[in-house]
């Protein structure tokens, strides 16, 4: 993992449960004062056994820390997430003794969006995302919040040049599949051996460089009257598309 950190928090009670259960840093523990329910009571023993600060504050304070999102009484002070290396990648699918299935994602804005599609990717096995530096999301604490705890066990890495990256990749073996208006229809696509989805950003699709590094082109089909589908929810259909591929049903 890389030293590459930013001061986070972790926002509401599913994220915060998942990373006091994992092996994220936490610093100090943030209860709204007065607010009693099950999930916070197993919030504050997690944190007891980890030996980690609780501290009971007024919900003025909780708001005040998270900018008025709906915190659900619970605030985590982390250390910021670590971005893996493209190796930590390669050794998680390896870890799984599976051909990797990575995702790149080419300057995705929307931290919602990201936080969805980390959400889906650790549901459907993804071994790793990839982000690069500039111009993209990061990793935030509304993308955690998002993820509902995905964001603790799906590795995510941040490149300085996507391209070159992409490149790396498919001397590595890696097959690279691009989202387009015209290509492969999605429903055909099998996923099996090492790949890699790359889907692009929410307004400009995926950069021309990229798009021409891709092996194949892969297009969701609509008959109905939007011409697009939001980031995360494209992301999503060909990830299952890729699981069903990898995961056949037995007949």
């Amino acid at each position: 993992m890389t030293s590459e950190q930013t001061r986070e928090f972790i926002i509401g009670r599913h994220p915060a449960v998942a990373a006091l259960k994992s092996y994220q840093a936490v610093n100090k523990v943030f209860i709204q004062k007065g607010l009693k329910s099950d999930a916070l009571g197993q919030i504050i023993q997690l944190a007891k056994e980890r030996q980690l600060i609780i501290s009971n504050v007024p919900k003025a304070k909780l708001d005040q820390m998270t900018d008025h999102q709906n915190h659900q009484g619970v605030v985590l002070a982390v250390a910021a997430y670590q971005y893996a290396q493209i190796d930590d990648l390669f050794a998680n699918a390896e870890a799984h003794q599976e051909a990797p299935f990575f995702l790149i994602l080419d300057e995705l804005a929307d931290p919602h969006n990201l936080g969805s599609i980390l959400r889906t990717a650790d549901a459907a096995g993804v071994h790793g995302i990839i982000i690069p530096k500039r111009r993209s999301v990061g990793l935030t604490a509304v993308v955690a919040k998002t993820s509902t705890g995905a964001i603790e066990h799906v590795p995510v890495a941040r490149v300085t040049n996507l391209v070159q990256t992409a490149k790396e990749l498919q001397q590595r073996g890696v097959w690279l599949f691009g989202t387009d208006m015209q290509g492969t229809d999605y429903r055909q696509w099998q996923a099996n051996g090492p790949v890699a989805l790359v889907i692009g950003n929410e307004g400009k699709g995926i950069s021309p460089l990229l798009k021409k590094t891709c092996d194949e082109m892969l297009t969701i089909p609509m008959i109905g009257h939007v011409q697009s589908l939001n980031a995360s929810v494209a992301a999503s259909l060909l990830i299952y598309q890729g699981f069903n591929s990898r995961h056949p049903l037995v007949k």
